[in-house]
Formats: structure tokens, sequence, C-alpha cells
């Protein structure tokens, strides 16, 4: 591109400052340079939209309002036999749905005769020639006072229905209980009158419900209570004769069998408490004379008169003892009788504690055997209850039959009673809040809104055919796309002429065969100077190493390959190289057209040895450049570029000039081309400005590879620079309108 640095030198960041901006302007340069596309597909669209909503017919809505009143005060409980409409949100949407259901649309096409109405009825429509004429009588209708005789099939009154029902809308007002009903016709008259009448029938069909609910729940429960009352006194009977028969007599909500029961297990408590604390006693005596006790501290012991008295005279003849051994000794005759009598003491305290003994066992087993008595007389109560229970399960489920038949009797009897007294009171579970009226202005078309939705459908459709015709674009347009898609560096971009001129000096251009001219008869023009880029990013391709042969070739014919060549190799010798440029274009022999020579010898008469180089070079009057061509009548062998002749040729020229630029055949058409590719020092891929196909392009560079050509990169030819100023951000071409004033052309 004009202005652009070669690629080595620069990082694609360099041209890219960001992905995420670049892609963004890259958008919008896309939808700039399809406004055309986006423009048109929108404003056809458009008019689409306009065309259509001024052709349709004007339709009228009209609204009511009605209010589902959960707040009405009855005279008798009727909701113990039919419950009112509920306040919740599912009963106030399911009495939307009655109010467009075919039921209640039936009833008012009945009412109203729309099945005579030519609006909802098509069979009563004109046809034929006159039919624009008398469509007029469309918006005539029973209502408005036309009556027609017509036999109407069940079809067709089925149909009429059915276009009833989808002109009419009910809606819930926000979270209220109101509810709006509206009817959408051709007539702002008939819209009204349906609405009131939907409303209307809405109510009546409300009180009829309840009406014939009432009815048939007082025949229904007239019969039913005279049967539950035979039922109550039958299964009552039945429970008394089952409790006689059974001993099954209660008092106090209890059979005579428990209260015996209960006596019982209190005095066999106590009972067992008293064994219990005998037993006791028995255990602790025992325990005391196992431990070697006398006896005297057992617990019975120690509270007997007997004992008390006898440990009295014991402490007494003790004392006693020990006086007389303290006076006489031990030998002396009283002494002897004290201790005889201390020991008839012991004796006696031994005796007295057996006693005691032998009544506590006799007093513990007492409680023994009163405790069994009375446990044996439980089990006894026991056992009759078990047997009252047995029986109790036939009288519970007698007694569960008599009240579940009472209560049900009971719960009848007040609801026939209810019921009686509210039938001819019932009320509607909603009101007419407000009736329609007729509307003045048309519901449809909106055209306000059409035009909006419209705008917004063809700016949608005119950006999804941008998006789509960039999607199908296959071809490269930008350096981005260059290394993006093709994986090799961006070299530059080669204008077409007439895009770098001033719109008022594009007729003054040279023909497309002298184009070749312009880079000398211009050399400050932005057309020149993208030759002069191309030179500067092909000759530093390769870093460090010099760049002598370059073969200049592209995918396709019609790519600008030798229009490129001429020009590259006049800026060379412009710029003071020694340049020769070499036709080896086998077929075309594009540059002998294009510079308007014919040679008798050419480049296969040097290589055949017929000629010298020095005979086949021809000399460039307007860059002193030299060129190597193709004479007319020159033979071609079938091989000529993979022989030793084609190398010491290439050798010579090394020698000689300072550069050599080669014209070749495409890639894909000519295998010739890559015979050159792997002899030169460098490789320039031309592609044709969003004309190459990018497969083409990948598959040359593919071929390429194959033979180790070493390929400085691509370049961009015949770019249009005004259309690659609106192309996309991040390319060389984008900036051309901020530096094209350097240019004089």
């Amino acid at each position: 591109m004009v202005g652009s640095l070669p690629q080595t030198l620069s990082a694609p960041a360099a041209v890219e400052p960001a992905r995420g901006s670049s892609d963004i302007h890259r958008t919008i340069a896309a939808f700039r340079r399809r406004v055309g596309l986006i423009g048109g597909v929108a404003l056809l669209v458009l008019s689409a939209v306009v065309i259509f909503t001024f052709q349709q017919t004007p339709r009228y809505t009209a609204t009511a309002e009605l209010i589902l009143d959960p707040q009405k005060q009855h005279v008798a409980n009727i909701n113990e036999v039919m419950s009112d409409l509920g306040t919740d949100s599912t009963a106030i949407d399911t009495e939307v749905q009655i109010l467009k259901s075919r039921s209640l649309a039936e009833r008012v096409v009945a009412e109203q005769k729309l099945d005579q109405d030519p609006e909802f009825n098509p069979s009563l429509q004109p046809t034929g020639p006159l039919a624009n004429l008398l469509s007029l009588g469309r918006k005539a209708s029973p209502i408005n006072g036309e009556i027609r005789n017509h036999a109407v099939t069940r079809r067709e009154h089925q149909g009429v229905v059915d276009r009833v029902m989808a002109d009419v809308t009910a809606r819930r007002l926000a979270l209220t209980y109101v509810i709006q009903l509206s009817f959408t016709s051709v007539s702002p008259a008939k819209a009204a009158t349906l609405a009131n009448a939907f409303a209307n029938g809405y109510l009546i069909q409300q009180l009829d419900a309840k009406f014939d609910a009432t009815r048939q729940a007082n025949e229904w429960l007239n019969g039913k209570v005279a049967d539950l009352r035979q039922q109550v006194s039958d299964a009552e009977t039945a429970v008394e004769q089952y409790k006689i028969a059974n001993n099954l007599m209660s008092a106090n909500g209890q059979s005579l069998t428990e209260q015996e029961i209960s006596t019982l297990d209190q005095q066999l408590a106590q009972t067992r408490a008293q064994q219990a604390e005998q037993e006791a006693r028995l255990d602790t005596a025992k325990s005391q004379l196992a431990r070697g006790s006398t006896g005297e501290d057992v617990g019975e012991a120690m509270t007997s008169p007997v004992i008390q008295t006898l440990q009295a005279q014991r402490a007494a003849q003790t004392q006693k003892i020990a006086d007389l051994e303290g006076r006489y000794g031990e030998r002396n005759p009283e002494l002897l009788k004290a201790k005889r009598e201390l020991a008839d003491v012991d004796v006696q305290m031994k005796s007295e504690i057996q006693r005691i003994i032998s009544g506590l066992e006799a007093q513990t087993q007492v409680a023994r055997q009163r405790t069994a008595s009375m446990e044996a007389s439980v089990a006894l109560s026991k056992g009759a209850l078990v047997g009252n229970n047995r029986a109790s399960i036939r009288l519970n489920e007698l007694t569960r039959n008599a009240d579940s038949a009472k209560t049900l009797y009971e719960s009848l009897l007040n609801r026939f009673k209810e019921t009686s007294a509210s039938q001819g009171l019932e009320q509607s579970d909603a009101r007419v809040v407000s009736l329609a009226k007729v509307p003045d202005a048309p519901s449809y078309p909106k055209k306000g809104s059409n035009f909006a939705i419209g705008l917004i459908i063809a700016l949608a459709a005119g950006f999804g055919a941008a998006f789509l015709a960039e999607a199908l674009d296959s071809g490269i347009a930008t350096a981005e796309d260059v290394e993006r898609f093709l994986d090799v560096a961006y070299l530059g971009s080669i204008p077409s002429l007439g895009s770098t001129l001033e719109r008022s000096t594009i007729g003054a251009a040279p023909a497309p065969s002298k184009i070749i001219d312009f880079v000398v008869e211009k050399p400050l023009s932005s057309f020149s100077e993208a030759f002069r880029n191309l030179r500067a990013s092909v000759l530093f391709s390769k870093v460090g190493r010099e760049v002598q042969v370059i073969v200049i070739t592209s995918s396709l014919p019609g790519e600008g390959k030798t229009t490129t060549s001429i020009a590259m190799a006049r800026t060379m010798a412009l710029a003071g190289g020694r340049v020769v440029l070499v036709d080896c274009d086998l077929r075309q022999r594009g540059i002998n057209r294009m510079l308007a020579t014919e040679s008798t010898v050419g480049l296969l008469e040097v290589l055949n040895g017929a000629a010298t180089l020095d005979e086949a070079l021809v000399h460039d009057t307007h860059s002193d450049a030299m060129v190597l061509p193709l004479a007319r009548a020159s033979h071609t062998p079938k091989d000529v570029f993979g022989t030793e002749a084609m190398r010491r040729l290439l050798t010579e020229l090394r020698r000689r000039f300072d550069t050599v630029v080669i014209d070749t055949a495409p890639v894909l058409a000519v295998a010739d081309t890559r015979v050159l590719a792997s002899l030169a020092d460098v490789v320039v891929l031309l592609v044709r400005w969003r004309k190459t196909a990018r497969k083409a392009a990948e598959a040359s560079l593919k071929l390429l590879t194959s033979v180790n050509a070493y390929v400085a990169g691509a370049a961009m030819s015949q770019v249009d620079l005004r259309a690659q100023a609106r192309y996309g951000y991040g390319d060389p071409g984008y900036y051309y309108r901020s530096y094209k004033k350097y240019y004089t052309q």
C-alpha cells in the first residue's frame, strides 16, 4: 500500500494497535463499504412494510371492563353448597379464559345473529366483477340494520364462531380484579356492541350456571337427607343392642371392668410397697448378723423394750465384774457368780434377737402372700377386660358407622336448609365496570408501530445483508487478511491508477497499455510510490542477505504480475540500479505486448545457444533498464528452466546486473513457475484486491513451498484506494486520505 513500510521491518502490531479496537473498527469499516447494500435492502424492506400497512383494512377495537367481586353479601351461606369465585391469580386467569371460551362465543353469535353477517360469514361476501364495489357492504351487519336470510350450514356456523373467537381478547389488568374485554371489527359500532354483548353474556352465563347448580343441589340433598336419616337410626340401634349383648355397660365413659382394674392396680401397688419394705428390713437384719453382729444393732432390736432392759442389766453386771476384779481378784466367788449372771443376760439377749428375726420373717411371708393374692385378682380382671376389648372392636366399628352417618346427615341437613333458603338469591361473581364505547380511531393497522418496527426490521435486514455479503466475500482486501489467511508477510499494495488520480483528471489518464509509463512520467505520484515501497519490502525481505533474483508471480491470470514486473524494474532502474527484466511467461509474452517491442532473438535463443545474451537484451529507453524478451518465432522446448543453461544464464545475469526481475506465468496454471521460484532469491506473490480467492492463494503458496522457494510475502494489486480507505481499520490504505496530499497525483 502507498506509504506502507516493509512488513519485515515492522511488527504486525504496528499496523493493528489493539485486537479489540481493530475488530470494532474493522466491523465499522465493513459496514461503511457496504453502505449502499445496507441502504438498498433497508429501503426495500421499509417500502414493503409501508405498502403492506396502507393496504390493510382498518379495524376498530372497543373495550369493556368487568370486575370480579369477591366481597358479595349472601343472605344464606351458599358457599357451603357451591363456592364462590376464588381471589387467587389462577381463578382470575381461569375467568379470563372463560371470556374467550367457545360456549360464550356461540351464545353471542346466536343472540346477535352473526352467522348472517358477511364479516364473519365469508359465504355472504360478494364475489365476481362487482366484488370491489359491493365490498363496502362488508361493514354492514345485522347490528347495523342489515339482516340476510341465509341458511347457514353447521360447518359455516363453526367457522363463524372461530372468527368471532379470533376477534375477542380478554386480559387481566395488572394485578387487579379488573378484566378488560375487547372486540375488534371493521365497524366501530359493531366492535362496541359485540364487546358489550360478550360482557353481558358472561354475566348471564354465570347466573345460569348458579341457578342450575342450586336447583340440582336441592334435588340431590332432599333425597340424600331422607336416606341418611334412616341410616343414622339403624346405626345407633345396632350400637346399643351390641353393648347389652356383650356386657359392655359403662359409667363415666369407662366400662365396669376398667374401673375394677383401676382400683385393684392401686391396691396391688400398695401391697407390693409393703412387701418390699418387709423384705428390706429382714434382709438388713440378716446381713448385720452375717457380718458378726450380736444383734443389738438390728433395727427391731434397738426399739425392743426387752432388749433395752437386758442391755441395762448387762451394763450393770459388767460394771459389777469390773469392781470385783479390781477388789478381790479373779478367783473370788462373788466375781464368778457375777460372770455367770452376765452370761445368762447374754443368752437372754440372743434368744430375744432370734425371736425378733423370726417375727420379721413371718411378716415378710404375710406380705408376699398378700401381694400374690392381689396379683391373681388383677390378672383375673384383666382377662375379663381382654374379652371386653375383643368385643369392643366390633362395638367401635358400629359406633364409628353411627357417628359418620350422623355427621353426614347433620351436614347435608344444614346444606339443604341453606340451599332452600338461597334459591332465587344467586348473584354473579362479576359486574360490568365500564361498557364499551364506539372507538374513534382504528386500532389496526398501527401505522406508527408498523413504521417503527419496519424501520428496525429494515435496518436489521440491511445489516444482515451486509454481514452475509461480508461472509461470502472470500477475497483478500487488507494487509491483515494477507497475514491472517496466507500466513506470509505483507509486502505492499499496488493501486489501480484510476483510484490515485483526482476525479477531474481521470479522463486524462493514460490508456491501460501505457499505465507502466506512469511510474516514469509521474515519479512523485502515489502510484509510483507504491512500487518504491514494494521494492524496499522485497530487497530487505532477507535480513543480512543480498536479494538479486526476484520472481514475480500470481495464482491466476489477470492479477497484474506483468505490469508489476515492468513497473518494478523501471522503478529500480530509476533509482540508479542495474536492472534486467526477464520475460519467462512462454505462453503470453506479456512484456513484449506491453512494451510494444518485437525481437528476432530472445530468452529461448540464448538458452539454446542460437544467440548471445548481448544480442538478445533490449534497452528500455524510459528507464535504462534492460529487457530479455521472448522472440515471436521462438520454438518452446519441453524443459526450458530446469536446464543447466538456465542456471548458467542466471549466474551471468547476477554478475552483470544488480537486480534480476523475472515475470512468470501463474503458479496454478504452469509448472515452469515453480522451477524458476526454486532458482530465485525471493518470490513475490501478487493477489488481486478482493478478486483472488483465498483458497487459490493458499494453494499457490503450498506449491511454492513444496519446491523450497523462498516466498518474501504477498502484495495486493489493483487496489482501489478510495474504497480501501473505507475498508478496514489497521490497513495502511485506511489512512490514505490523510497522507495523499504528499503526492502530486
